[in-house]
C-alpha cells in the first residue's frame, strides 16, 4: 500500500478530518477508503463519494465540508488500481469486479458503522458514476437516493473509429494500456483543482484496454435498461463538457424508472462538474436533494405486479407477437429458425435443444458438461459455437456462482449448529448442485432433488448411481409451483435452491406460490438460493428462433429486474444476505435468509 501526500485541499482547511481504513475486496484486494464521521453524536445518515477515472478519493474530500452537511457520515474510496488502493494501476480483471467492489464496500459500512442501504446515499461522477449506476441497476440495493454528476456513458475518444480499434487490438494482443490525453483544463476553471491534478503523485493516467471496451458494453446496457432502477436520482450535466457526451446522458435520464428524478445542465461547467470554479451552483442542487429524501424518503416502488404493467411485460408481449413472414424481419428470423434446424443435423448441442427444448434440463445439462460433440469436425466446429453463445456462457457461470454460494450456505449452517439439509426443487439433471456438494467443505445431512419431467427424474437417478450418491442424495419428480407440497418437506431444508426456474415463467403469482411453500417448510435461519436474468442481450434470438420445452412453444421469456425478482423473495419472508453476477451482466445468484 502506497502513503504518499495526497495533493487536494490542504487538510488544515477541512473542518472535519477523515480516518483511513482499509478492507479486503471479494478476491483479497486491499481497498482504501476515508471516513469522515457525522459531527453530532447520531449520524442522520451516510453519504458515499465515487471519484471520476484516473483520480482517488482525496479529489472529493472537499465535497465534505463544502455540502454542509454535518449531520451526515462520509466515504470516499480509491478504487481499484487508483490511489491507495491496491492493485495494478489503472487495471481491474473486468468491469463488473469493480461494481462489485462496492457491494463489497457498502458491506463493510454496514458492519463496521451500521449504516443500511437505506440509510446511504450516494454521489458518484464521470467513470464513478457508470460504475454506480451499473451496481443499483445490478444488485437493487435499498438506497435512499443517488447524485450522479456527468456520467461517462460515451466517452469523446475524437480519433476515428478509436473504440472499435482498442477493441479489435485487444483481442489481436491481449490486455493493453491507454494513456489519458485530457489536460486538467480541460476538466474545470478552478486554478487550484488544475494545479492539484498536475501535481497530484497518485493520478492513475493509464487505464487497461478491458475496462475501457467494458466501459462502453455495461454503459449501453445501463442506459438501455434505466427503467429497472427506481431510486430517487438526481442527474448533473456539464454545459461544456469536452470529455464525455450528453446523448447518452440525456437518454438515461428519460429511461430512469425512478419516480423522483431530477435533471439539471449547468452551463459552461467543464467535465469535473464537482470541481468546477463555480460548483457552488451544483452543490446548492444536491444539498436538498438528500436531505429531503433523508427526511422524507420516497415510497419504495412495488414492483411485485410487474407481470401485469410494467416494461418487461410490454418487452415479452412485443416479442410473442407475430412478425408478417414476408416483411424483413419475418424472413430475416424465419432464415435463423431454418439455420438451427440444419445446425441441429450437425452439433449434437443444437439436436438435444430442437429435440428437449433450449430451456429443458437436457439442454442446460449439456450446457454445463461444454464438450463440443457432432457429425464429425464440421459438426464440432458448429456445436463449439453453439456452445460458445454468451447467454450459455452465462449459464455456465451462474453454476460457479452457485457453487460458491452453495460453499457459503453450508458452511454458515455448520457455523449455526443447524444439520445442512438440501432441497433443489427443480434440479433438471442436478449436475450442477451435485457439482457444487462435492466442491463444497462442508457436506449437507441430505440433499432431496426434484423436478417435474420423468426424463429429468430418471437421468439425474442414473447420475446419482454413476457418483455412487445414493446414501444421501435422492430424486423426486414434484412440481415446483406445488406450495402446498413444498411447505410438506421432511426434513424441513436448512437451504432451499431454485435455479433456472423462475426466470422462465413470467407469473408472478407462481413465483409467489412456489416461495410460500417453501417458506412454511422453513425454519427461521434457514437459506434460500435463488436465480435470476434480469437482462439478456439475445432476447429477440431467443423468442424468434429457439423453442422451449412446453410443446415447442417459442421461447418467450419476461425479464424480471433484480428488484422485482428480490421483492418477491422477500414478501415470502426472507432477508437477501448476497448476490453474485456474471461479468455480462444476465444472471444473478442471491442467497437470503429466512426470517421469523
Amino acid at each position: 500500500m502506497r502513503h504518499e501526500q495526497i495533493a487536494t485541499a490542504p487538510a488544515q482547511d477541512l473542518a472535519r478530518q477523515a480516518q483511513e481504513r482499509v478492507f479486503h475486496s471479494h478476491d483479497g484486494t486491499d481497498i482504501f477508503y476515508r471516513f469522515w464521521p457525522a459531527v453530532s453524536a447520531k449520524a442522520k445518515g451516510a453519504v458515499v463519494l465515487f471519484h471520476r477515472g484516473h483520480e482517488h478519493g482525496g479529489r472529493m474530500a472537499h465535497l465534505v465540508d463544502e455540502l454542509g452537511m454535518p449531520d451526515y457520515a462520509f466515504y470516499a474510496w480509491d478504487a481499484r488500481g487508483n490511489g491507495r488502493s491496491g492493485g495494478e494501476r489503472g487495471y481491474a480483471p473486468s468491469f463488473s469486479a469493480l461494481v462489485r467492489d462496492i457491494d463489497c464496500l457498502m458491506r463493510e459500512i454496514a458492519g463496521k458503522d451500521g449504516f443500511a442501504e437505506q440509510d446511504i446515499a450516494l454521489i458518484a461522477q464521470s467513470f464513478g458514476a457508470v460504475l454506480a449506476a451499473a451496481w443499483v441497476h445490478d444488485y437493487a440495493p435499498k438506497l435512499r437516493a443517488m447524485v450522479l454528476a456527468s456520467p461517462a456513458f460515451s466517452v469523446k475518444l475524437y480519433v476515428p473509429f478509436a473504440k472499435e480499434g482498442i477493441a479489435l487490438w485487444q483481442k489481436i494482443k491481449g490486455r493493453f494500456f491507454v494513456n489519458s490525453y485530457v489536460k486538467a483544463k480541460l476538466l474545470t476553471h478552478d486554478a487550484v483543482r488544475i494545479a492539484s491534478f498536475e501535481s497530484d503523485p497518485l493520478i492513475t493516467r493509464p487505464i487497461a484496454s478491458n475496462i475501457l471496451v467494458e466501459l462502453y458494453q455495461h454503459a449501453a446496457r445501463i442506459v438501455a435498461d434505466a427503467r429497472a432502477i427506481t431510486v430517487p436520482t438526481q442527474l448533473l450535466l456539464s454545459g461544456s463538457d469536452w470529455v464525455v457526451r450528453h446523448g447518452p446522458q440525456h437518454e438515461f435520464f428519460v429511461n430512469l424508472g425512478s419516480r423522483i428524478k431530477e435533471r439539471h445542465v449547468l452551463p459552461g461547467f467543464y467535465h469535473d462538474t464537482l470541481g468546477e470554479r463555480d460548483r457552488a451552483k451544483a452543490i446548492d442542487l444536491i444539498r436538498p436533494f438528500l436531505e429531503g429524501q433523508f427526511e422524507t424518503p420516497a415510497p419504495r416502488a412495488d414492483l411485485t405486479q410487474a407481470d401485469v404493467a410494467g416494461y418487461t411485460r410490454d418487452e415479452a408481449d412485443r416479442l410473442a407477437s407475430p412478425l408478417d413472414l414476408l416483411s424483413p424481419k419475418g424472413l430475416y428470423w424465419a432464415a435463423s429458425r431454418a439455420f438451427i434446424r440444419i445446425g441441429s443435423w450437425f452439433s449434437q448441442g443444437m439436436k438435444v435443444g430442437v429435440g428437449t427444448g433450449f430451456d429443458s434440463g437436457s439442454t442446460l445439462d449439456y450446457i454445463y458438461e461444454n464438450e463440443a460433440r457432432g457429425f464429425g469436425p464440421i459438426g464440432r466446429m458448429v456445436d463449439r459455437t453453439f456452445l460458445d453463445a454468451i447467454g450459455w456462457r452465462g449459464i455456465r457461470q451462474r453454476k460457479l456462482n452457485i457453487e460458491e454460494l452453495v460453499g457459503s450456505a453450508l458452511a454458515t449452517l455448520k457455523a449455526a449448529g443447524r444439520s445442512g439439509h438440501i432441497v433443489d426443487i427443480a434440479a433438471g439433471h442436478g449436475r450442477y448442485v451435485l457439482d457444487a456438494i462435492g466442491k463444497s467443505p462442508e457436506q449437507p445431512s441430505s440433499v432431496r432433488l426434484q423436478d417435474y419431467s420423468e426424463l429429468n427424474v430418471e437421468l439425474g437417478r442414473e447420475l446419482i448411481a454413476q457418483r455412487g450418491l445414493q446414501a444421501s442424495v435422492s430424486f423426486h419428480r414434484a412440481d415446483a409451483f406445488d406450495g402446498d407440497g413444498l411447505a410438506a418437506q421432511n426434513p424441513a431444508p436448512d437451504l432451499a435452491i431454485v435455479s433456472g426456474l423462475y426466470e422462465l415463467f413470467s407469473d408472478n403469482a407462481l413465483i409467489a406460490r412456489s416461495l410460500g411453500g417453501l417458506a412454511r417448510a422453513m425454519q427461521p435461519g434457514s437459506l434460500l438460493i435463488y436465480t435470476n436474468q434480469p437482462w439478456h442481450p439475445q432476447l429477440e434470438m431467443i423468442a424468434r428462433s429457439l423453442t422451449s420445452h412446453r410443446g415447442g412453444q417459442a421461447w418467450v421469456m419476461r425479464r424480471r429486474t433484480q428488484g422485482e425478482m428480490d421483492q418477491l423473495v422477500e414478501a415470502a419472508g426472507f432477508e437477501k444476505l448476497d448476490q453474485r453476477i456474471d461479468q455480462w451482466g444476465i444472471f444473478t445468484v442471491s442467497l437470503a435468509r429466512r426470517l421469523l
